[in-house]
């Protein structure tokens, strides 16, 4: 595998930026690694950072490279620090940077699939959200989506006051609910044929998840194609280590090819 750290310049931002970025090298004199390089241009899986953290988080706290290794995968964790992955109302357009010009930069700079069949999202609690919203928003860009104790009815959390000033800043004084930020209505507004396959996990004993329980039973509603898991598990890396691993098996990938 090779790490890069990647900064650079977002024009949509205005500022400089990071992302890092897990890039695929076939290798078999590496101890305790072997390592599967793509036959072309690497599949590519968004992993998108929570709230209090940055683009470094899921390689200080997970073996995400490690378990990716074998697979032939690309993995580019952007940085957006507190936006919630939206155009924030009093802020940055980080939905934008995020959805439109973090793509094209990226397969400007690395050989990563351009295809949706190539092309995966995933993130927890904050980036559970971002990666939700992504796929549903532009479902055509995406093979798979996944979410960790994602922020999956974000309209609720922001009615009840919690993080009141987060939310105001990010999505202004006005209702969540019904908006292109719900995930509830975009689910209801989608074509469920056209949609990627959705994933959800999220442990019994974390804050988010009678969220996640709305979330899978509105998927449920509407057909989405949805593969919701619970069990015991809190908001923490642990369960996130753990999760991480059944995602990447989940992923629609051309197992044993290199690709």
């Amino acid at each position: 595998m090779a790490l890069v750290r990647c900064d650079f310049f977002s024009e949509v931002l205005g500022v400089s930026t990071s992302m890092t970025v897990i890039l695929p090298q076939a290798s078999e004199g590496q101890i305790g690694m072997a390592g599967a390089g793509p036959a072309g241009d690497a599949p590519v899986l968004y992993l998108l950072h929570g709230l209090s953290d940055d683009c470094t988080i899921w390689l200080r706290r997970t073996s995400v490279e490690r378990y990716v290794a074998d697979l032939g995968l690309a993995v580019v964790m952007p940085q957006v620090d507190r936006s919630m992955y939206v155009d924030e109302h009093h802020g940055n357009r980080y939905g934008t940077f995020l959805t439109e010009e973090l793509p094209e930069i990226v397969q400007g700079f690395f050989r990563v699939s351009p295809a949706r069949e190539g092309t995966f999202v995933a993130g927890l609690s904050m980036g559970g959200y971002g990666a939700m919203r992504w796929a549903l928003s532009r479902p055509e860009r995406f093979a798979a989506a996944a979410s960790l104790s994602g922020v999956l009815d974000v309209a609720a959390l922001h009615e009840s006051g919690e993080r009141d000033e987060l939310y105001r800043r990010v999505y202004g004084p006005d209702p969540v609910r019904g908006t292109e930020n719900d995930l509830l209505a975009l689910l209801e507004r989608a074509d469920p044929a056209a949609l990627p396959a959705l994933y959800a996990c999220c442990g019994t004993e974390d804050p988010l998840f009678d969220g996640n329980q709305v979330f899978a039973q509105k998927a449920e509603q509407v057909g989405a194609p949805l593969t919701y898991t619970t069990g015991p598990g809190e908001h923490e890396w642990g369960y996130w280590d753990e999760k991480i691993q059944d995602v990447l098996a989940w992923l629609p990938l051309r197992r044993g090819s290199g690709a």
